[in-house]
């Protein structure tokens, strides 16, 4: 629901208009985050949700307790998705990949030591999880009011409340396209779970599909550094 930006800013930066891009950076963070609360009961209400898919019981309830504990990762995606394309638009990536790269090492660690040493499973996973994501969005923040972008963020402003039908409108058609192509793997992963040894073929498929998705992220880095600096 945030692909609207994308255009917005590339347009803005493009027709001289950069003080345009704070305005719609908070649009697209409302409608981001009031999406992020609609999707919020789905997070909760995961195990019932896969049960009545036919999904064993089981891998249900798990599935649900972990949705619920990462709740907080669905708002940090609704803050994180704009502040990506403020920075992209102004071709400012370098800031980006330092802060991913330190908090992906932070990640690590913290991975290893709650979840290899201390042996908190999935709740340790998850816990870090929302810590990491959220300091990743604290660092792109406070770069955001640093100063080093004096044109393009004037803080905040009531104009971000305004046209945000229009923006909603253009954002539809480029959030089907790409949920479609994400929810791919989804229903591969719900078809899987309907097979006789399900733990064990979702735990694969999950692994091969997070592999296909490392990959895949290259071709994005590509694509997006085409779109930005063309």
């Amino acid at each position: 629901m945030g692909s609207a930006l994308e255009t917005l800013c590339g347009q803005a930066v493009g027709a001289g208009q950069v003080d345009m891009l704070g305005i719609y950076i908070q649009r697209s963070w409302i409608i981001c985050g009031a999406t992020a609360l609609v999707l919020a009961p789905t997070y909760v209400f995961a195990a019932p949700i896969l049960r009545a898919l036919h999904q064993p019981a089981a891998m249900s309830a798990v599935a649900g307790r972990y949705t619920r504990w990462v709740i907080p990762q669905l708002f940090a995606y609704a803050a994180n998705f704009p502040l990506q394309k403020f920075f992209q638009a102004q071709s400012k990536v370098w800031a980006m990949t330092f802060i991913s790269g330190a908090v992906l090492a932070l990640h690590v660690v913290l991975n290893y030591v709650f979840v290899t040493r201390l042996g908190h499973g999935l709740f340790g996973a998850a816990m870090i999880g929302n810590v990491t994501w959220w300091i990743i969005i604290v660092a792109q923040f406070a770069y955001l009011v640093s100063g080093c972008f004096p044109e393009a963020w004037k803080g905040f402003s009531m104009l971000a409340f305004s046209n945000l039908a229009a923006f909603v409108r253009l954002s539809l058609a480029s959030a089907v396209m790409l949920c479609l192509e994400l929810w791919y793997y989804t229903a591969v992963l719900i078809l899987v779970g309907l097979l006789k040894n399900a733990q064990l073929e979702v735990d694969i498929m999950s692994v091969c599909i997070n592999y296909q998705l490392w990959t895949l992220m290259v071709a994005l880095g590509f694509n997006a550094a085409v779109r930005y600096n063309r």
